[in-house]
């Protein structure tokens, strides 16, 4: 079983820095501004062997009446009493102050282990600080440092002496919960809606706008099943956002949207769809996550039933990529329509979730082309042909066309709007892909036509004299393996071996039967007795009978 470690202390002592830093990664904002966490925020890590449910608290202030301050020490108080170990965080630079001591008293009166570390030790200018907080009577302190990951030994240690049975039995994986998104603008009533859903004052709520700045998960559990809600910070115009901390909470609050599987936009019904919310929705579609409408404080409204029907032809009208996404009117603070939401959102999450059979998209998909055929562009009309489905969450079809980058987009979003109405998906983000039915490596040519020629070069000029192909190219032209290495050096040195020339034996041929074209060129002498008017001389005796006197 994991140790609940709630880690505490006054503002700005590094508790979000040492949160990031058992995590394991960057969960919580952290800024030289001091006051940043506001609401207890939950996360897992881990330190060695020691598995760890973490703590993020708000920094402690001494007062006690109505004010911000004043609820965010109930909410630290509320973690001490729910955690094993409280970890008190103080700044060894300062050294200890008057509000550590009040606070070092409080943690006496509960009965939890408290483990004292000493932050920003880091240089030797800290040492002073660390001495000090020998005074505050917890124990020996340890020197750590948040930021740069010192100490982190010597803080495994002593959590082992608090907690030294460690289960080793890993916890059996249940169902994943569905992760849920609730976004809006400032004060539209997020945090009270979370708090009325899972029946207690887990996040701290007030007439003061902005007062979120985490994305806080909240893990619960509806009709069996779990579910994880995440409140996050007001989402404001991007013009308007100017400070450093109110851009870091923009971009946790997108984060969050992007990996959340349903997004619950919560609007105050006394000014819904403005354009902020407008935008958010079209963020959330264009993030391919689905989307209920959550008209909040409708116990402000008179005429209920009219307002309700004009607010709902209005979102078909200015969203209409998202046509059909259920709007819920309720009343957070008096809990009014309240057990309308999670039925709604299940559906949107089952919509989100469906895939669509090969052979029944095609069915439809044909009823399609007949109702409305695809236009004609350039006087040649775009044929689809196939289709099916390639994913879902969201759902993502695919399909083949001749002609594909000729197709209008009215003609794709009427194809979106008649599959959401045929297979009973109302309001859930679609992906429509149409690719051609072409082959890429043929010319011009489509898929069953004449085969494709090659793109091996020919070497033949193009005065239509054939010249033959060296045999390595002509082989990959027909298809065939190229030849061993061995077979192809013998066919080289017998092709560069030279061939003996031979002379043509030439025939004496007569003055009259000379023709064009009847043999071989006589050459020499033969050539000289076959001019016509040529007659031949005496042929002169051999050499030995000239010795013999003949």
């Amino acid at each position: 079983m994991p140790m609940r470690l709630a880690i505490v202390g006054r503002p700005n002592v590094g508790k979000s820095t040492l949160f990031n830093r058992l995590a394991g990664r960057k969960l919580a904002i952290v800024d030289d501004q001091p006051g940043v966490t506001r609401d207890r925020r939950f996360g897992t890590g881990r330190i060695g062997d020691l598995d760890l449910e973490l703590i993020d608290t708000a920094g402690f202030e001494d007062v006690t009446d109505d004010s911000l301050e004043s609820r965010m020490r109930q909410q630290t108080i509320l973690a001490i009493e729910e955690a094993d170990v409280a970890l008190f965080v103080v700044d060894a630079r300062d050294g200890v102050t008057p509000m550590d001591e009040v606070f070092a008293e409080i943690l006496r009166r509960h009965d939890k282990p408290v483990i004292l570390a000493a932050n920003k030790a880091e240089s030797k200018a800290s040492n002073d600080g660390v001495n000090e907080a020998f005074g505050l009577g917890l124990g020996e302190p340890i020197a750590i440092s948040a930021e740069h990951g010192e100490g982190m030994a010597d803080l495994y240690q002593a959590l082992l002496a608090v907690w030294p049975e460690i289960d080793e039995e890993e916890d059996e994986e249940g169902e994943k919960p569905i992760r849920i998104a609730i976004v809006g603008r400032p004060n539209a009533g997020k945090s009270t809606l979370v708090n009325k859903l899972i029946g207690e004052d887990r996040l701290l709520t007030g007439p003061e706008a902005g007062i979120t700045r985490d994305a806080i998960p909240v893990d619960w559990t509806w009709d069996d099943r779990s579910v994880r809600l995440v409140d996050t910070a007001g989402l404001r115009r991007k013009a308007k956002v100017q400070e450093k901390l109110e851009k870091l909470s923009t971009g946790d609050t997108i984060r969050a949207i992007t990996f959340a599987e349903i997004v619950i936009l919560v609007m105050d019904a006394t000014h819904p769809f403005e354009i902020q919310d407008l935008q958010i929705a079209d963020l959330v579609e264009r993030e391919g996550r689905g989307l209920v409408f959550c008209l909040a404080k409708w116990d402000l409204i008179e005429d209920q039933g009219a307002t309700l029907k004009e607010i709902t032809e209005e979102a078909g009208r200015l969203l209409p990529q998202l046509r059909g996404s259920p709007v819920i009117a309720l009343s957070a603070e008096t809990g009014r329509h309240l057990d309308r939401l999670m039925p709604a959102v299940f559906k949107v999450h089952n919509d989100w979730s469906t895939k669509v059979k090969t052979r029944d998209l095609n069915d439809w998909l044909k009823m399609a082309l007949e109702r409305h055929p695809p236009p004609a562009v350039g006087g040649r009309r775009v044929k689809p042909k196939y289709m099916a489905q390639t994913k879902a969450r969201p759902p993502t079809f695919v399909m083949f066309a001749s002609r594909a980058d000729q197709l209008p987009d009215h003609y794709r979003r009427y194809l979106i709007n008649s599959l959401r109405e045929s297979f009973e998906m109302p309001g859930v983000p679609m992906r429509l892909t149409v690719k051609s039915t072409k082959n890429p490596y043929a010319e011009g040519e489509e898929k069953g036509g004449p085969a494709p020629r090659s793109r091996v070069p020919n070497f033949a000029p193009k005065l239509g004299k054939k010249v033959a192909e060296p045999k390595g190219v002509a082989r990959a032209r027909l298809g065939m393996a190229p030849l061993a290495e061995p077979v192809v050096e013998a066919a080289e040195k017998v092709k560069a071996k030279p061939k003996p020339k031979v002379k043509p034996r030439s025939k004496l041929l007569s003055p009259g039967k000379l023709k064009v074209g009847a043999g071989p060129t006589p050459k020499g002498r033969a050539q000289k007795l076959a001019r016509p008017g040529v007659k031949p001389k005496r042929a002169s005796r051999p050499l030995s009978n000239r010795k013999n006197g003949r």
